[in-house]
């Protein structure tokens, strides 16, 4: 009898499947980017069938790089352009992901910056840049209006509505990384 539920163990677990993991890797100086990455964590845990790991990039193991399904990247703007850790971990993702780089991964970004005109879109090219250079399916998000964005955004301070853009982000970035084969 224990070894027929043993075998029934067995051949039910890979239908079970296990969760799509998604690596949400920030830099954060004064708060405001990590408050962002919590948020686009909260929305992607809320996806079904998805694990969602928050680490500031100094925190992240290469085994966190290999095992992610997803990887989201956020940045202060500095220069309108991204933070140097940032820019040193995106090289670091490169190593560390071998000559497959992200096939068959999905990537992302989200900002914050002092104010509207301090880059954020630069900045998060540059990222997506970094991304599609190393084969990544660069997910972006949807503003509250329907329209589609780069990625989430915080300007002066993370409030309420871009948590709740965060969050969306992060639950659109789920459901596009589940879909992956």
């Amino acid at each position: 009898m224990r070894r027929g539920i043993l075998i029934l163990l067995i051949l039910v677990a890979p239908l079970r499947g296990e969760p799509r993991r998604i690596l949400i890797a920030f830099h954060s100086e004064t708060g405001n980017t990590a408050a962002l990455a919590a948020a686009v964590g909260e929305g992607a845990a809320r996806v079904e069938g998805v694990s969602a790991t928050v680490k500031p990039i100094q925190d992240v193991r290469d085994e966190d790089i290999r095992a992610a399904d997803g990887i989201v990247i956020g940045t202060p703007v500095h220069w309108q352009t991204l933070s140097a850790p940032v820019k040193s971990f995106l090289d670091r993702m490169g190593r560390v992901l071998g000559s497959e780089f992200g096939e068959g991964k999905t990537g992302g970004v989200f900002v914050t910056s002092g104010s509207p005109s301090n880059g954020a879109d630069l900045a998060r090219l540059d990222v997506i840049a970094a991304l599609l250079s190393m084969r990544f399916i660069v997910v972006g998000g949807v503003i509250e209006g329907g329209y589609g964005s780069l990625g989430a955004q915080a300007f002066g301070g993370v409030n309420a509505a871009a948590r709740e853009d965060a969050r969306r982000f992060g639950r659109r970035f789920a459901r596009f990384t589940l879909r992956m084969p």
